[in-house]
């Protein structure tokens, strides 16, 4: 029997949700909720197979018997969310970031934690096929040397037009925590933390936002290697992003749904295929088979009791490091965690 879950925020990302859940035998999505009945009257217009329901209030959701809810609004819309939902002891799967300041994510995390709701947060890249397949190769790899991150990524004005988009006071900054993150995010998950960071962080000629569309920044992992990143979504028309490992035994570098690993001995190996990721001007031109994936696992992990793919307090440690790098750029110094 599927599990019956909740979505609330029916935002530009909720077709992705849509997608995923038309798609999914072993979720169900049951409620839906928004600020705007309109939103609501278009996502049942777009999605008329799931059959779902209107919660007029957040109160009507916590008392209702789903199993789960996921949360899809701006993060300066969280709090009173996470509040209602975890006194009412409602697992919550909740779309990046988590909040829009790192100390601001550990108040909701351990708000979760205090009342033992189990909390997923939807990082979407760990779903990846090619991920587990790398992590198996890891042994052979042999120590981290070094890593190159690289999102070229393009946004036209048009984006940050909407209000709020790429402001502080909504969603916490610009290309690092709204884009940036999930890449970011799966880096730590292969390299372990980062130790120290230096940064240059701007707003191009390309934008009239609030916050970064730029960063350029060094790291230095836990485990000595070193790495570089770069961010942007001035990167006309965009491409894909990349993570490079440099291993002493080989190099592996990930683009998408792809991985390569280049062996120190000549050999060569090929994994996945490619896969869009909203790299270019269309935001949500990527599939929705890792949502489904991270939708499902949560789901799961539920029902067994294990921890889901990625948790409210994994998630911190990559808004931890967004706000090391942006405390780097504004002050001009090494920031050592």
């Amino acid at each position: 029997m599927a599990m019956k879950c909740a979505l609330i925020g029916l935002g530009m990302v909720s077709r992705t949700y849509g997608a995923a859940l038309e798609a999914s035998q072993l979720v169900e999505l049951s409620l839906i909720h928004a600020r705007s009945e309109q939103s609501c009257a278009a996502f049942i217009a777009d999605w008329p197979s799931l059959g779902v329901d209107v919660a007029t209030t957040l109160a009507d959701i916590a008392a209702s018997d789903v199993d789960f809810v996921i949360v899809t609004t701006p993060p300066n819309a969280r709090l009173e969310i996470v509040e209602i939902l975890s006194a009412a002891g409602k697992p919550i799967l909740m779309e990046k970031p988590v909040e829009r300041t790192a100390g601001a994510a550990e108040k909701l995390v351990q708000l979760c934690q205090m009342r033992d709701v189990p909390l997923g947060i939807m990082l979407q890249h760990r779903a990846r096929p090619i991920v587990s397949v790398l992590q198996k190769l890891l042994p052979d790899l042999g120590p981290l040397h070094m890593a190159e991150v690289a999102v070229p990524w393009w946004r036209d004005q048009s984006y940050y037009d909407v209000p709020g988009r790429g402001s502080y006071a909504r969603d916490g900054g610009g290309v690092l925590i709204s884009q940036a993150i999930h890449t970011l995010d799966l880096l730590l998950s292969l390299t372990g933390g980062v130790s120290s960071v230096s940064a240059l962080a701007a707003t191009t000629g390309f934008h009239k936002m609030e916050a970064e569309d730029f960063v350029s920044a060094g790291l230095q992992f836990e485990n000595g290697a070193v790495g570089h990143l770069f961010a942007t979504t001035a990167s006309y028309p965009g491409r894909g992003e990349t993570i490079t490992l440099h291993y002493a035994h080989g190099s592996a570098h990930l683009e998408a749904g792809a991985l390569q690993v280049f062996w120190q001995d000549g050999r060569k190996d090929s994994f996945g295929t490619a896969a869009t990721s909203g790299a270019g001007a269309d935001p949500m031109a990527f599939t929705s088979d890792w949502h489904q994936t991270v939708i499902e696992d949560f789901a799961e992990a539920l029902t067994t009791g294990r921890k889901p793919l990625v948790t409210g307090v994994e998630a911190l440690q990559v808004h931890r490091l967004i706000e090391a790098i942006d405390q780097a750029s504004k002050t001009g110094q090494t920031i050592t965690f």
